[in-house]
């Protein structure tokens, strides 16, 4: 039954998905916190601007795109559901905090395809203290070990095989399947899920990563852009793995259940 209190969940939700957007606009960029400023021209912008109206550059007049509707839009609904239905543990509270930490990853690996080393620090932590409230210590770091070492040893893996096509092609694969935040991501997700949990969250993504990166090729080869050796970000594929093993833990019981 949705109360006055998953009702007010809109105004937190907002606000975080106001937070996730301004992370993601400023961090690749200038690598530290700053105001606001116009990705089109640099021009530093005002707050109410920014975040309120017009939403536009007083220099340029470039307008915010489309990608911060939408993921206020998502995180406002996200808030409301997250109210009715808390991640087992954690609570409202810190879910929404997760929520917000996987949405910074995804939007800068999506748009910059970078995983920034003081995210993945910042993740942690954060790990660390949702991990213990979920598994506790001992299967926490058992799960950032074991989430780090498989995705670590993944890229060893990857760059051995671009390396030697490199060789053989005779000149240099610049695209690479994995990059080493992904691996600092494994180990982040490792922290938050515990061992063994890490290990299907993994499984996932690889499993959703490679029927995506299919129909991108068969998409790529249909309109005739196909590219050898393309590339296609990978957190996003390790953070919905982690998002369903920590929001979506009573329904995937369930199915697993029968």
């Amino acid at each position: 039954m949705i109360t006055y209190i998953n009702i007010l969940a809109v105004i937190p939700g907002w606000l975080l998905g106001a937070l996730v957007n301004y992370l993601a606009d400023v961090l690749p960029l200038r690598r530290k916190l700053t105001r606001p400023f116009c990705i089109a021209c640099d021009t530093t912008q005002g707050w109410v601007n920014y975040l309120l109206w017009p939403r536009q550059c007083p220099t340029c007049h470039t307008r915010r795109n489309l990608r911060v509707w939408l993921v206020e839009i998502v995180y406002i609904v996200a808030s409301v559901l997250i109210s009715i239905y808390p991640p087992v543990k954690i609570g409202y509270w810190l879910g929404m905090v997760v929520l917000a930490y996987f949405g910074v990853v995804v939007l800068i690996d999506l748009e910059y395809r970078l995983i920034m080393h003081p995210v993945s620090i910042c993740g942690a932590a954060l790990g660390i203290i949702v991990g213990y409230l979920r598994v506790g210590w001992m299967y926490t770091l058992l799960g950032g070990v074991a989430g780090f070492a498989v995705m670590w040893l993944l890229y060893q893996l990857g760059a051995l095989i671009m390396k030697l096509v490199s060789r053989r092609r005779g000149q240099p694969v610049n695209d690479v399947a994995l990059g080493f935040g992904d691996v600092n991501l494994s180990g982040v997700l490792g922290l938050m899920l515990g061992w063994p949990l890490i290990l299907v969250g993994l499984v996932v993504a690889v499993f959703v990563g490679g029927l995506v990166s299919l129909g991108y090729i068969i998409y790529s080869l249909l309109t005739h852009k196909y590219q050898a050796f393309m590339a296609l970000p990978y957190g996003p594929f390790l953070i919905l793995g982690a998002f369903i093993l920590v929001f979506l833990q009573n329904l995937v019981a369930a199915l697993v259940g029968g």
